[in-house]
């Protein structure tokens, strides 16, 4: 499994992956230390303290890779069905299924790890910027700083699992922009947030949404024998 997840590495020259994740860090990281300077001439703050911000930061980053997922899904698998050149894989001696598994396996773990991580950056930066501006007054002590990865770590593991639920709607038609589009509803409906109600904050919901995509990527695996190729 693991000489089959370096070849698919290989093949889809993860170059593109990494430097579109270091550009939307580097967006994200600049947008959002610019919205609490922009808010301090508005009567009404979005952004009240810094737990907040850091809400927001999660919301942000997980939105973001979940498209990037869908986008590595739509190259690795989609694509291949489309284009039917997964039918060149499968004439190699190695199961079908294992094949599947991990291109499924490096989706949701390049989702789980640039979310990880890339949180993580944000919320750095993020914190440097208010140790210097003072821009909240309240900061993270290490007791809240263990929290705060904790609760990163759990959400972006969430986020791998419903990556993938693009998948389902993907391979439907063997449609990359419904890869995509289907990955923008997801995001759309549970990135909401407002000081009253914040969909994505509420651990049933991701708990639930991880619950479907792993489903989705089991029936695709079982199921593969039964999906047409031509």
């Amino acid at each position: 499994m693991l000489k089959l997840i370096g070849l698919e590495l290989k093949k889809m020259k993860i170059s593109w992956y990494i430097r579109g994740v270091l550009i939307a860090n580097i967006c994200i990281a600049g947008l959002l230390t610019i919205i609490p300077f922009a808010e301090q001439n508005s009567p009404e703050n979005f952004v009240v303290s810094a737990s907040e911000m850091n809400a927001i930061i999660g919301i942000t980053v997980r939105a973001t890779f979940v498209v990037f997922a869908a986008v590595l899904l739509a190259k690795l698998v989609i694509e291949e069905y489309r284009d039917r050149t997964i039918t060149v894989l499968f004439t190699y001696p190695i199961n079908r299924k294992k094949i599947m598994a991990a291109k499924l396996i490096i989706v949701g773990g390049l989702t789980f790890i640039t979310s990880v991580v890339s949180n993580i950056f944000v919320l750095i930066i993020f914190y440097v910027f208010n140790q210097i501006f003072t821009i909240f007054p309240d900061t993270l002590t290490s007791a809240l700083w263990i929290e705060e990865l904790t609760r990163v770590v759990s959400f972006g593991l969430a986020s791998a699992c419903t990556s993938l639920i693009p998948l389902y709607f993907g391979m439907r038609k063997k449609s990359v922009s419904a890869t995509i589009v289907s990955s923008l509803i997801i995001v759309a409906l549970t990135s909401q947030y407002n000081e009253a109600f914040t969909v994505v904050t509420i651990i049933y919901i991701p708990i639930v949404l991880a619950i479907l995509g792993l489903m989705v990527a089991i029936a695709s695996i079982r199921n593969l024998h039964k999906v047409d190729i031509a």
